[in-house]
């Protein structure tokens, strides 16, 4: 009886409908068009460099926070990461 309770199944409608390969020649337009106006954003080596950095120290101190083991090592290594961009700036 749990089938009753739940609401119909709704089909997808617009972008969702449309079958993947068209919604890529869709997004690739859209991304081209972004960069030909000057609003889209690409990373450099260095940005890359940093947000990887970031994101992996967030994770290790979620790690560290729910028991893990290994964080200064690694945090002396997102502040070599940190050093670099510095001197490079």
């Amino acid at each position: 009886m749990a089938d009753q309770d739940s609401p119909p199944a709704r089909a997808p409608r617009g972008f969702a409908a449309m079958d993947r390969q068209r919604q890529r020649e869709i997004a690739s337009q859209g991304g081209k068009a972004a960069h030909r106006s000057g609003r889209a954003h690409q990373f450099t080596t260095q940005e890359a460099r940093a947000a990887g950095a970031m994101s992996h120290a967030s994770r290790r101190a979620a790690q560290q926070n729910a028991g893990g083991a290994r964080g200064e090592q690694q945090d002396s290594e997102v502040e070599a990461v940190k050093q670099e961009e510095t001197a490079e700036s």
